[in-house]
């Protein structure tokens, strides 16, 4: 359930974030693929630190787990403003140099999400022993809350919320899992 919700959270970022962008930076073909490969590239690379991370002991893969969750839903409650403000910096500048500092504003935040995958991963492995159903399952959780919010954001939240609303909401879902797992499962972990 937990990671059903920061799947949810991270679609509906990706959904009002590309709204904001859009608006700041245009919509065209560009700006749409600027945004779509920055947010899988800051997953991407996301995953590969938090398999870094991994190697740590049960408690310190919770404990960054749980603030990963929590400095996302920070930047959420700012996200609209942040780009905002950096477009308007970089009005003046050619397409191609904007376009690379909308990437770059995108992965700051992504990269955070791709990390949570393989802390839960490694964390769930050492409890069950099984890392393909353990992969699975997670990876299902956290599509099945895409997939969700996929649909929830554009028939449902956007238009009753707007955007800052919008994004408030996938900062609460980040500010909740957050602390469900600094106060729940990492309480629970003996102390080394």
């Amino acid at each position: 359930m937990v990671f059903c919700a920061t799947g949810f959270a991270a679609l509906l970022y990706q959904v009002v974030w590309q709204r904001v962008l859009y608006s700041t930076f245009g919509v065209n073909v560009e700006a749409v693929t600027t945004v779509v490969t920055a947010f899988l590239a800051g997953l991407g690379v996301g995953s590969l630190a938090g398999g870094r991370l991994a190697r740590g002991t049960s408690r310190t893969i919770l404990l960054l787990c749980g603030l990963i969750e929590l400095a996302i839903g920070i930047f959420g409650v700012g996200s609209l403003s942040f780009f905002r403000w950096i477009g308007s910096l970089t009005l003046g500048l050619p397409a191609l140099p904007r376009g690379a500092v909308m990437a770059l504003v995108v992965m700051l935040p992504t990269t955070l999400m791709g990390a949570t995958l393989p802390l839960l991963v490694a964390f769930l492995v050492r409890s069950t022993g099984n890392v393909g159903r353990t992969v699975g399952l997670l990876y299902f959780v956290n599509t099945a809350g895409s997939a969700f919010a996929a649909i929830a954001a554009v028939v449902l939240i956007l238009g009753n919320l707007g955007e800052t609303r919008s994004a408030y909401l996938a900062a609460s879902l980040n500010f909740l899992v957050g602390a469900f797992i600094l106060v729940g499962p990492l309480q629970r972990l003996p102390r080394s």
